[in-house]
């Protein structure tokens, strides 16, 4: 079920990163950046939220995921971009 929710979440996230940075690609590249945005960004934020908290949410692997998809989005526009 994590799995799942990590997969929903992270697509909400990259959608929402590709229209905030402007970056023009198909549905389906935004979805993968979502995703691994959500793995890297989600697994992090969610390990502080336990750590300084006690508790993990949907909220904390949206904006982990959010963070880290337009964390993903930077380097390729820095490194790999125009």
């Amino acid at each position: 079920m994590p799995f799942i929710l990590t997969l929903i979440v992270g697509a909400a996230a990259g959608f929402l990163a590709v229209r905030l940075m402007g970056l023009q690609v198909n549905a389906l590249v935004a979805v993968a950046i979502g995703v691994l945005g959500a793995i890297f960004g989600g697994i992090i934020l969610r390990a502080l939220f336990v750590l300084f908290i006690g508790a993990s949410s949907v909220l904390s692997l949206f904006v982990g995921g959010l963070l880290g998809a337009i964390a993903l989005i930077w380097i390729y526009q820095r490194f790999f971009g125009r």
